[in-house]
């Protein structure tokens, strides 16, 4: 008798709005592809945040997702208002995703694009930067959102990328950052790079500067081979990237862990178009091929990639993709995955076929943490709310009051030195920066919590603190604008 071939257990949920149908689309071509999975389904979105859990996930399935450690989940709608947080960021900060994957190519001259060799991947990270969510309203005019970057999480998602370039004969890493304005964070990301790229000789690696390096990317993509971004600019430039091919609708996305990956459509819950048959189910019938590849069934993602590629080039298209004088036939939601099972067996003939041949090993782990740097505290940074007065009032209060071991330098607003000498056409908020910087050998977190009570008792409105650190001797803060 025949070894029955193992099955892979896999966390499914059908999500909201489009969701189930596009879910059962999908799963009805893995299955007549022959996929090996063991199908376990919980319920999140919707249903459960009206069930007052706001994070719109079940204690039970975390359980399953741990247990499966594979999750293929359907687009979810997350409420507006109310403190609702986004599912999507929960899971993947919750369970260490830290790579977002998204393949991008044109399926000229099949769908319309005006980009027919377009053929990259963006990878994502997919835990930090201003993703945390923290945000705090400080002053009646001013709100603040934290914007995290750290070595050990730039590390991981950049390794990935050279790993992910070398498994699949890439040829090119290209990493996006905006450090020549955001010299510490930014600046953390792109240093990284070039750490890490050192060890991957055989790729080329490159560095662009965000706003110019999209507009690369919109002008020639082809120039582009594997991207390397940290979150907010890597969310953005994927779905433009995603757009540039033709269509969101049919883009697949990976999320990467080192104990649970999840994967998922690039779009939305589409709750207009639920219930009518009219959804396009390629972008999570993508995200599914992406996790067949990481199971090891990359045989049945390559038998499904073709059908459905052979779908494209026979004119079989939803609503969405569908050209008068290119399409031949506009389906529905169920027809078109009945086309796609229909051709399985089948490759394009124009378009390039799909190859899942068994990846290279990827070595994921972090090398052994450097030497910790020497780190000295040399000031602090004290935000106060203080509406209508001139820069000069406040900096001649602060002056006076009585404070040892540090002398106030600057005074900035939104990041802009408007004390001492401040131009006359600074605008100001009621947001102020009073650094105070130390005048002495040492400067503890004593004599810094000195400085904030001196100024509560003046009856400045302090909203927040920033230490100011040296490590290894070198300035580890910005300065403001114009200082």
């Amino acid at each position: 008798m025949a070894a029955v071939a193992t099955k892979t257990p896999v966390t499914v949920a059908y999500g909201d709005g489009i969701g189930p149908e596009i879910m059962d689309a999908t799963l009805r071509i893995l299955d007549a592809a022959g996929a090996r999975l063991d199908i376990e389904r919980i319920e999140i979105g919707e249903s459960v945040y009206n069930r007052g859990l706001q994070s719109g996930i079940e204690p039970s399935s975390w359980e399953a997702l741990r247990r499966t450690k594979v999750f293929l989940k359907a687009p979810i709608t997350t409420p507006q208002g109310g403190g609702f947080k986004s599912l999507n960021v929960t899971v993947r900060k919750t369970l260490g995703m830290y790579a977002n994957v998204r393949p991008c190519a044109s399926l000229h001259p099949y769908v319309a694009t005006k980009n027919p060799n377009m053929d990259l991947v963006i990878v994502r990270e997919n835990e930090e930067d201003v993703y945390g969510g923290i945000e705090h309203r400080q002053t009646q005019d001013v709100v603040q959102c934290l914007k995290l970057i750290s070595r050990p999480g730039s590390e991981r998602v950049i390794r990935y990328a050279f790993e992910y370039a070398r498994a699949h004969a890439s040829k090119k890493v290209t990493c996006f950052t905006k450090d020549n304005i955001m010299k510490q964070t930014d600046g953390l990301f792109h240093e990284t790079f070039d750490e890490i790229a050192k060890q991957y000789s055989e790729i080329e690696n490159e560095h662009w500067i965000v706003d110019i390096g999209a507009a690369k990317m919109v002008d020639t993509p082809e120039a582009f081979d594997v991207l390397v971004m940290p979150n907010l600019y890597g969310d953005v430039l994927s779905d433009v990237a995603a757009q540039m091919t033709g269509s969101v609708g049919l883009a697949g996305s990976a999320n990467i862990g080192d104990h649970c990956s999840m994967f998922e459509a690039i779009h939305g819950s589409a709750p207009r178009r639920a219930g009518q048959n009219l959804a396009n189910p390629s972008g999570l019938f993508h995200g599914a091929l992406l996790m067949l590849s990481h199971i090891g069934q990359g045989d049945v993602a390559e038998s499904a990639h073709n059908a459905w590629l052979r779908t494209i080039e026979d004119g079989v298209h939803t609503y969405d993709i569908f050209e008068e004088g290119v399409s031949k036939q506009k389906v529905g939601t169920r027809e078109f995955a009945a086309a796609v099972v229909a051709r399985l067996g089948q490759e394009p003939q124009h378009l390039k076929a799909a190859r899942y041949a068994k990846q290279a090993e990827m070595h994921l782990a972090l090398r052994p943490e450097r030497t910790r740097s020497h780190k000295e505290r040399v000031g602090i940074d004290v935000f106060i709310d203080a509406p209508g007065a001139h820069p000069d009032t406040h900096a001649a209060q602060i002056r006076r009051l009585p404070i040892n071991g540090a002398k106030l330098t600057v005074i900035a607003n939104r990041g802009t030195k408007v004390w001492p000498h401040g131009d006359p056409d600074t605008f100001w908020s009621d947001h102020w920066s009073c650094r105070f910087e130390c005048d002495s050998e040492s400067f503890s977190g004593k004599d810094a919590m000195q400085i904030v009570g001196a100024l509560d008792a003046a009856g400045f409105d302090v909203v927040k603190t920033e230490g100011l650190f040296t490590f290894d001797g070198a300035r580890a803060f910005s300065l403001a604008q114009g200082q």
